[in-house]
């Protein structure tokens, strides 16, 4: 049974380290909205299953959104264990659960090696088992180029996070027709330049150390200075869309426009992992949400 994910959903880190009960109770009014999927943003932590118990209450609290754990850490869920969580539930959850795995950050995670290798390894070490994930079920959480020819290989696609618009049409070009491509785009309904900015740099502030995103920043043309200190506006603006609901529907139809077939909405205010359901709301009114199905990706 293919995923549909549809056009817009929501990423957050409310999903995982809010309050559960708001959880479900968010869970069920997006659904209402029209947004069709929710991202689960981080990573619980050292449980091996935390990431699909958490999803779990979630498709328990929806009946047709897909639920995405994005992105499950290769480094803390080992394959058997994940691949056990994931057969454990009703094929009616099984149906709408879309995994994303990924590495992690050099600075954050002590396991961090050969990231490239060990992703492989672990995509094997998934095929090898007797009941599998299939392909269908898992995508990326990426943005380098390798990663995402690996994502179209071995997965139904890649969800690149904090980039730009010129980087989602490129990475169309690397994955071709077929694979799904679901960058998530870091919003904040501000009008203000200096507020919006100043929210913008604290949410920005925890990856401006880790080299793997530096990297991509500076293939997309960005320079060291762009980076230094606390991100420079240019460097903001790019990786953040601020200002009116109108205004972010646009830059969404950019990134729909430049090859994304989902694009997960990430709503950044100064509570971290509070549920920003007023702005999510407003979104909701403008965005393309009930518009045709979004892409599936394959089946295999």
């Amino acid at each position: 049974m293919d995923l549909d994910l549809g056009r817009i959903g929501i990423w957050s880190l409310a999903f995982t380290h809010g309050d559960r009960g708001a959880a479900r109770e968010a869970a069920a009014e997006l659904e209402e909205l029209g947004y069709g999927t929710l991202w689960l943003g981080g990573n619980p932590g050292g449980n091996p299953c935390g990431d699909l118990v958490t999803t779990a209450e979630l498709l328990a609290a929806t009946n047709h959104t897909v639920v995405s754990p994005a992105c499950v850490s290769i480094w803390h869920q080992h394959a058997p264990a994940l691949a056990a969580a994931y057969h454990a539930l009703p094929t009616h959850m099984r149906n709408r659960l879309l995994l994303g795995l990924g590495v992690g950050h050099p600075n954050t995670d002590q396991e961090y090696h050969r990231p490239y290798t060990s992703l492989r390894d672990y995509l094997d070490e998934l095929d090898g088992l007797p009941a599998l994930i299939p392909r269908r079920a898992r995508l990326l959480c990426a943005h380098g180029p390798r990663m995402t020819r690996l994502a179209a290989a071995r997965t139904v696609g890649v969800q690149p996070h904090l980039t730009t618009a010129v980087h989602t049409a490129r990475t169309r070009e690397l994955l071709g027709d077929g694979p799904l491509l679901a960058p998530s785009v870091s919003v904040v309904l501000e009008t203000d330049p200096e507020t919006a900015r100043t929210v913008a740099r604290a949410a920005l502030a925890p990856y401006l150390v880790q080299a793997n995103y530096a990297n991509t920043w500076l293939r997309s043309g960005f320079t060291t200075d762009d980076l230094a200190a606390h991100g420079s506006d240019r460097l903001i603006d790019a990786l953040f869309t601020w200002g009116t609901p109108d205004r972010i529907t646009g830059q969404v139809s950019e990134r729909l426009a430049a090859g994304a077939d989902h694009v997960a909405i990430q709503v950044i205010t100064d509570d971290t992992y509070g549920f920003p359901i007023a702005e999510w709301r407003a979104l909701a009114q403008a965005l393309p949400l009930r518009s045709a199905a979004g892409h599936t990706g394959p089946a295999a």
